[in-house]
């Protein structure tokens, strides 16, 4: 199978397409974002890389053997945690940037398959989304598979069923070595809000956004032991089903960052599955 990956961030549908065992012949990778191609390139070192996807029709790749178009189109514009700017916001638009290699692959393939991930949005947006890929996304909320709450829709052009419940919590992907505890004081205003998960629970959503320097934004805080710290990269790994130390080459801030924009690999994997080879 060929694969072209938009907007493909660290590369977790690779890794997807790996774990439902399909084998890839080529996979072209569309991203321009400097550390997210490092951390892809060290899991991935012979993706054929393309650059910045606005500039798809420079790319010299042979369109009509492409069998499977991915991506996760940049979501800003459409989440309800941002200004909600939908496709006025810049990167939002990028959807259309989607739609027209589609298009464009469609002329060749007509039976080229397609993955489209973005956020729970208003439906307004939703629609437009949908009439302009010919069909309806599927909710799949990413606690099914993981120890993460991730509700994400998924427009593709095969049938998906839900994905059993693996009933895995935040004990199932702790990481008992990490001392890095918070202090009683800061523990002291972090015990009443909402972003205090306990080892029976599922942690919140990870977000790029939710480790800015040496500060917590909005991050699940785990209790182990009595005692209060933040989610650390090793976990947010498993959060999204990647395996250990997939993100290490970069800082634990970009770390942060990689992971809150990827994919909960394990839900990608079983959506790739259901396709009919």
């Amino acid at each position: 199978m060929n694969v072209l990956s938009l907007f493909d961030g660290i590369s977790c549908g690779m890794v997807a397409l790996e774990r439902a065992g399909i084998k890839v012949d080529k996979y072209y990778a569309s991203e321009i974002e400097p550390n997210a191609i490092k951390i892809s390139e060290k899991n991935y070192p012979n993706i054929i890389r393309l650059g910045d996807v606005t500039k798809w029709k420079d790319w010299d790749i042979e369109w009509e053997n492409i069998d499977l178009l991915i991506g996760g189109s940049p979501c800003q514009g459409f989440s309800f945690a941002g200004k909600q700017l939908n496709f006025e916001d810049p990167r939002s638009k990028l959807f259309f940037e989607f739609v027209g290699i589609l298009n464009h692959i469609k002329k060749f393939n007509p039976n080229v398959k397609f993955l489209l991930e973005n956020v729970v949005m208003k439906k307004e947006y939703q629609n437009v989304i949908s009439k302009n890929l010919d069909c309806s996304p599927i909710m799949i909320n990413s606690s099914l598979v993981s120890a993460q709450e991730r509700k994400r829709l998924y427009w593709c052009n095969f049938n998906v069923q839900q994905p059993y419940d693996k009933n895995i919590f935040l004990e199932n992907i702790i990481d008992y070595s990490c001392e890095k505890f918070l202090s009683d004081n800061t523990a002291s205003r972090f015990r009443s809000i909402k972003n205090i998960r306990h080892l029976s629970e599922k942690s919140k959503c990870l977000l790029s956004s939710m480790w800015k320097g040496s500060q917590s934004n909005g991050m699940t805080n785990v209790v182990v032991d009595g005692k209060i710290r933040c989610i650390n990269p090793l976990e947010c790994e498993r959060l999204q089903t990647l395996p250990d130390g997939y993100t290490d080459c970069v800082s634990n801030t970009q770390r942060y960052k990689a992971l809150g924009n990827g994919w909960t690999v394990d839900v990608i994997a079983h959506i790739l599955s259901c396709i009919k080879l």
